[in-house]
């Protein structure tokens, strides 16, 4: 279900005492600007990640659209892009927060008892990518465009799959997760960025990363 980067790279692995000051660094950097963060001064513009290609989405993806078609849909007369003024800015940190605090993590196995459920966590429960869509239904319902707001495939910081939500604006694409309170810029996250859904049609986009796992972790 994980699948580690170092493996499929075929690279050695830092050491665990170096991963662990890695993983403490970054956790008390992000804690940091989750603290930081009111929702209330609009970050710096900072350019969007780049689409190198198409891509085939992740099958939990697919099952999920068989079930909420109307979820993947893509309405071109919307905008790509959204213009993020205070208000705005201020509404995607509170409901990131707000869904991270009201949904308690559960892999799909434990959950479902089959790996990789994309859903909307409607009992309480959920991982990565349930997180996402949660806080994608709440942006919608908040009056934002879908098509501005991209569930992404990442390679976490463990090397493992991990589903994020990528909000694009026209000051750059931010970056909602489920394993921090603060929305940073998408090239802060330490993540190396595989795909997304497409903002032009059905499939998705290439973002460049050289590994695509099959499914996302249960994080």
């Amino acid at each position: 279900m994980r699948q580690p980067l170092f493996g499929l790279l075929s690279v050695r692995p830092f050491s665990k005492s170096a991963l662990r000051f890695s993983a403490l660094s970054l956790a008390l950097t992000f804690a940091a600007a989750a603290q930081a963060q009111t929702g209330s001064i609009l970050p710096g513009s900072s350019q969007p990640v780049a689409q190198v290609g198409m891509a085939k989405p992740i099958m939990g993806w697919v099952r999920f659209c068989e079930q909420y078609p109307a979820e993947c849909t893509v309405d071109s007369s919307e905008p790509a892009t959204i213009q993020l003024g205070a208000k705005e800015w201020q509404t995607i940190v509170r409901i990131n927060q707000q869904v991270n605090a009201a949904i308690k993590p559960k892999t799909d196995m434990d959950h479902w008892g089959v790996e990789d459920v994309w859903d909307f966590a409607e009992d309480g429960y959920g991982d990565c990518e349930d997180y996402q869509l949660v806080k994608r239904k709440r942006l919608v319902e908040a009056g934002f465009p879908r098509r501005a707001l991209r569930m992404t495939v990442v390679i976490d910081e463990e090397g493992a799959g991990h589903a994020v939500m990528m909000v694009r604006t026209n000051r750059g694409d931010f970056i909602l997760d489920n394993k921090r309170n603060a929305v940073l810029p998408w090239h802060r996250t330490g993540y190396t960025y595989i795909k997304r859904e497409g903002d032009q049609n059905m499939a998705w986009a290439s973002l460049g990363g050289q590994v695509s796992p099959t499914m996302t972790a249960n994080q």
